[in-house]
């Protein structure tokens, strides 16, 4: 077993080669090559040698390097496009999971002929009739495949991930773990499973109908005050007059079939760093947009492009249907799903609108909208400001059907609107644009405490594995589709929960990964705790892996206005681990607040600070996500989304992985299980205990 390293044997090798061979490996082609490369492979992809070699003489490149460009972008093509072949299989998958769970549930109920009574456990029974089972449903889904395979006319690889991993459960006591059984599936940690949809000429109508009714509607939203929107008296926040309302949206406002329903609605508006033109481009692309709320977002899929918009207008008039999944990042928070129209239209000069409203979908005869969620037009006006900012007014509408499964902690943020609602999207933006500003500074602005950043393609290329730290981080902590929690009793209520996977992802190493996470409330409001982590002399107290070293920052690299919003390289004082350094961002807005490390190892970490591409350097971090507790008695008088955070509680979710196998076929222990349930059961008391909150639960 191994904990989250950077992992440095990939990078030994590289090393004890022919340095010039290394320096050849890493060869960076000018923006200016790429763009003519890419530009010739959408024209030809498989050029030929006479092309190849007037390539060689404009791009002043060898030969040998087109050649290889092509090869590697044409298998980078082909495996987007089984991506997207397996996109279909996984649904099949999920059904497959359903009904094995459902065969274990019959089993349990299952009456004795002969007395009435239940019948003698019988294991080999029931693990052979499961057995069968499976193997009766992998027949079922070769047939599938094939039948796929014959309508797109190329074979769909199926993914190795969809095998089942033994995972020696029978060596588990439930005395010992203190529940009734651990159920850990095997899965991709970012299996979504969107059905395929069909789409006539007559939805495509009514699709642009229901945007342009939504736009409208946005606007008036966004542009009205009272009598629609009233200020909040204790918070200052503004409050939509639900009569007012109805009366103005009279058909937007039909009964619903459930009264468990529940609506939220927000309105905020400030300053982004960011023109409209560049936030439109961003809102619709599904992968940018993903990239810039992904502490949101936990995954975005343009399904459909019903209109690429007006001609000689950029994205004006552009509609797409789009699946969403939105996530607060806990695992006891289960995330939203969504099939949505994203529409996009320029109301004059310099503003812009892009609005979201939820489109009931079908998967051939199937209905594949999600009905626990459904999103009224929401979404953002653009208006440009001098020096390249803009001013972003957002709303967000959403009815979420809700029968009490809300998690008590989590009860008082989702309530309030704050969890989900348009102050976290418009503080996301506005500290992701910050983000994105520094990343395109062309003047170094990093920190050099030791002299190890002294390039601004370094510097960009640590923000850049350090992004990805971050998307790592937020994805072990999801509720989608691809994480499945189990959850063990620990010394709270909460109790720690834990999910199993097989690391796949390109620039990870293969094998099996175990993540866990808890969530606990504190008595304490989220700035100090942020400041109580971010802190580097009180590290000793709650890092459990530094066996009580102290660090020391080595680099310091600024991502925002707000001193807490930066990427540190951290070394351990005293440690045996000379070769180890810790990279760590960390981020605050009035939303909340994250802080999330990595151990790397030291040619690794060179290579990112010397402005290599840091794309395959594996990671596994560990972390802390911090909330306000929502708790109506915040603060006192009114507050204002422009607070960096609001006193009162804190809701913190503490999330640590671990590589228990480097071999994909790895089997998860006891043992495994044991050691992270203590790593989180300590690293909780320890915060508490500095924090003086034992008394909390």
């Amino acid at each position: 077993m191994e904990f989250g390293t950077g992992g440095g044997a990939g990078w030994d090798n590289d090393s004890s080669s022919d340095p010039r061979r290394s320096r050849k490996r890493y060869h960076r082609h000018t923006a200016n090559q790429i763009q003519r490369l890419e530009a010739m492979f959408k024209e030809c992809p498989h050029p030929d040698e006479k092309q190849r070699l007037q390539l060689s003489r404009e791009l002043g490149l060898a030969p040998r390097q087109i050649k290889f460009w092509f090869q590697n972008r044409r298998t980078q093509m082909k495996a987007q496009h089984e991506r997207a072949d397996n996109s279909a299989l996984r649904a099949e998958n999920d059904k497959i999971r359903c009904e094995n769970i459902a065969i274990r549930e019959a089993l349990k109920n299952v009456i004795c002929p002969s007395c009435g009574g239940p019948p003698l456990h019988d294991a080999y029974f029931d693990e052979h009739k499961l057995r069968m089972e499976n193997a009766h449903l992998k027949e079922e889904l070769d047939r599938v495949s094939s039948m796929a395979a014959k309508y797109i006319g190329r074979p769909i690889s199926q993914p190795s991930h969809f095998s089942s991993l033994e995972l020696s459960m029978s060596s588990f006591s439930s005395y010992e773990m203190g529940c009734s059984s651990l159920d850990l599936d095997l899965l991709p940690v970012s299996s979504s499973s969107v059905l395929p949809i069909h789409l006539s000429n007559m939805d495509k109508t009514l699709m642009s109908e229901v945007a342009t009714n939504a736009m409208g509607e946005l606007l008036r939203l966004c542009q009205t005050n009272e009598p629609l929107w009233m200020k909040s008296r204790s918070d200052g926040r503004d409050v939509l007059d639900l009569k007012t309302y109805e009366q103005a949206f009279p058909r937007a406002n039909a009964p619903l079939e459930n009264l468990h329903f529940r609506t939220e609605v927000s309105r905020d508006s400030g300053v982004v760093i960011m023109n409209s033109a560049t936030l439109v481009d961003v809102f619709m692309d599904s992968n940018k947009w993903s990239e810039l709320f992904l502490t949101i977002v936990s995954s975005a899929r343009t399904i459909e492009v019903i209109s690429s918009g007006m001609l000689g207008s950029h994205h004006n008039g552009s509609l797409q249907l789009m699946y969403l999944e939105l996530q607060l990042l806990s695992p006891l928070v289960p995330t939203r799903h969504f099939y949505v129209l994203r529409y996009c239209q320029q109301i004059e000069q310099g503003m812009w609108a892009v609005v979201d409203v939820s489109y009931n979908v079908t998967g051939g005869s199937q209905m594949v909208s999600h009905s626990q969620c459904r999103r009224s037009p929401s979404g953002c006006l653009i208006q440009d400001m001098p020096n390249g900012y803009s001013k972003v007014t957002w709303i967000e509408h959403v009815e979420v059907e809700d029968k009490g499964s809300t998690h008590w902690l989590f009860r008082d943020l989702i309530h309030s609107g704050l969890a989900f609602g348009a102050e976290r999207w418009l503080a996301t933006l506005q500290r992701t644009s910050e983000r994105f500003a520094c990343s395109m500074v062309t003047s170094s602005s990093s920190q050099d405490l030791g002299g190890v950043i002294p390039s601004l393609e370094g510097r960009r290329s640590m923000m850049k594995l350090a992004r990805r730290m971050v998307n790592n981080f937020c994805a072990s902590i999801s509720t989608s589709h691809g994480h499945r929690w189990t959850t063990l009793s620990g010394t709270d209520e909460v109790g720690v929960c834990v999910s199993v996977h097989k690391s796949m992802d390109p620039g990870q190493r293969n094998g099996v990964v175990l993540s866990a996470a808890t969530t606990i409330w504190l008595p304490v409001p989220p700035q100090t705790i942020f400041n109580f982590f971010k802190n580097d002399r009180t590290r000793s107290q709650w890092d459990v892996l530094s066996d009580g070293n102290p660090v020391q920052e080595v680099a310091h690299i600024t991502n925002g206005s707000h001193p807490g919003n930066c990427i540190s390289v951290l070394r351990a004082l005293n440690s045996t681990q000379n070769n180890m350094l810790i990279l760590q961002e960390s981020c605050i807005d009035s939303s909340g607040s994250l802080v999330v490390y990595c151990p790397v190892d030291l040619p690794a970490m060179n290579l990112a600070m010397s402005g290599e591409d840091p794309s395959s350097i594996p990671l596994l971090p560990s972390g802390f996500a911090i909330l306000p507790d929502g708790r109506q008695d915040q603060g006192e008088g009114a507050s204002s989304s422009s607070d960096v955070q609001r006193s009162g509680g804190s809701l913190v979710t503490v999330a640590f992985q671990i590589l228990v196998s480097s071999l994909p076929s790895g089997k998860l222990n006891l043992e495994s299980v044991t050691t992270v349930n203590n790593l989180i059961s300590t690293t909780v008391h320890q915060i508490k205990t500095a924090l003086n909150c034992h008394s909390s639960s």
